[in-house]
């Protein structure tokens, strides 16, 4: 029997956790479990809220610290889950191939927090943030950062690259428009820029390739 390895495990550990988070908000709104204000009350414990940077009174002394973290493990609904989680088993995968558990765990807890600063510095209004999408912009970020030098120390076209950077600032302005204004875009750059500077932190070897026969 196959045995998993540290990095799958760290994956399936955080898919479970904010799957099981969803699934008891999602049974509390289907009046299934008590109580049944529990997605409220888990957003107003554990989302990010602009406010609390501003003044606002917090349900606990480290809120306006932990909501840093927090925020990630929350999502809007069953299909924002799925989406996410899906996309973390892709681009998880590929981190822990290139630096390994210790290495993806640095990537994802720095970009979780990039994305809380991004919001916290660029959204306007005091709305609550909630979803991983900081963090999976950011291990995109750091994938990217490795891709660009990687080609650039073996002299291959750089527009790939680019060209990817170019769709997901499309698909961030499709969705903006689509969602009436309520993506947080802010989050998912702030995610970005900080998976790409630690990328090249954690790892700022290429990869070696093989000669040419």
């Amino acid at each position: 029997m196959a045995v998993l390895s540290r990095g799958s495990l760290l994956l399936f550990g955080l898919i479970l956790a904010c799957s099981g988070i969803e699934l008891a908000l999602w049974l509390a709104d289907k009046g299934l479990i008590e109580p049944p204000r529990l997605r409220q009350i888990a957003y107003d414990y554990g989302g990010f809220w602009p406010g609390l940077l501003k003044g606002w009174k917090p349900n606990y002394p480290a809120q306006p610290y932990a909501m840093f973290l927090t925020y990630g493990f929350l999502h809007g609904g069953l299909a924002h889950l799925v989406v996410n989680m899906i996309t973390l088993w892709s681009l998880g995968r590929a981190v822990l191939d290139r630096v390994g558990a210790s290495g993806f765990v640095l990537l994802y807890t720095g970009s979780i927090l990039g994305g809380a600063a991004g919001f916290a510095l660029l959204a306007s209004g005091l709305r609550p943030m909630v979803g991983a999408s900081g963090a999976l912009f950011g291990l995109v970020g750091g994938i990217l950062a490795w891709a660009y030098v990687d080609r650039f120390t073996h002299r291959e076209r750089l527009w790939p690259v680019a060209r990817v950077v170019l769709l997901l600032v499309g698909l961030n302005v499709v969705l903006w428009w689509a969602m009436h204004g309520q993506l947080a875009w802010e989050t998912h750059l702030g995610g970005f820029v900080v998976g790409w500077v630690l990328a090249l932190l954690i790892d700022p070897r290429p990869v070696e390739r093989e000669p040419a026969d």
